[in-house]
């Protein structure tokens, strides 16, 4: 149980939200878009958001602010935050303009809220759960593409709801979390993305 609970918690590490965000709208996605906008989305994303986290990951442990990819001290989750801030503040300004996408560009902007929310939390010394932050907002954004482009994807969203519950269950069985923090970052994750409703649903 403990290694089934580990791999869950490092497939759906909130590293991974990002770029599992952008493939769930371009499968998804009912609008024609080329190999290469596909292709000019997908790879920097993919660099900004997990490639250039983990070498910044690296730099931090060996500078000693860091010891763990799931930064189990507040303080030590405030460095990865910041970073992962000015990066998506630079996908939504560098990348995205140049392969513009509305479903894309909010996703990003709820991100940003949700990360920033979380951010503010931790400045009150209240630690929250990330990886349900991340579930939570990856559950709620395939809801709003569900409904934008009217696609039943009852199955995929009942997939996230179970995997939902298996974090939870896997954040408790280390004793990272309490249902309070779990919960906190489940609905911050679901309502940065619902408030982006109105601007592209």
């Amino acid at each position: 149980m403990k290694v089934f609970y580990k791999i869950i918690s490092y497939v759906f590490h909130p590293i991974f939200i990002p770029i599992y965000g952008t493939l769930s709208y371009f499968l998804v996605s009912k609008k024609y878009t080329t190999v290469a906008m596909k292709i000019g989305n997908l790879l920097p994303i993919f660099i900004l958001t997990v490639m250039v986290p983990i070498i910044c990951f690296l730099i931090l442990r060996n500078m000693g602010f860091v010891n763990s990819v799931f930064f189990p001290s507040t303080k030590a989750r405030k460095y990865p935050l910041f970073i992962s801030l000015a990066l998506l503040l630079m996908i939504i300004y560098k990348v995205i303009p140049y392969n513009y996408t509305a479903e894309l560009y909010y996703f990003f902007i709820g991100l940003i809220i949700a990360l920033f929310t979380y951010l503010m939390l931790l400045f009150v010394k209240f630690k929250g759960s990330l990886h349900m932050l991340g579930i939570g907002t990856l559950s709620m954004y395939l809801i709003n593409l569900s409904i934008h482009f009217e696609i039943n994807l009852t199955f995929s969203i009942s997939l996230l709801i179970v995997m939902a519950g298996l974090i939870a269950s896997s954040r408790l069985y280390f004793r990272a979390h309490n249902t309070i923090t779990l919960g906190t970052g489940l609905i911050i994750g679901i309502v940065s993305q619902f408030i982006t409703i109105p601007y592209w649903l």
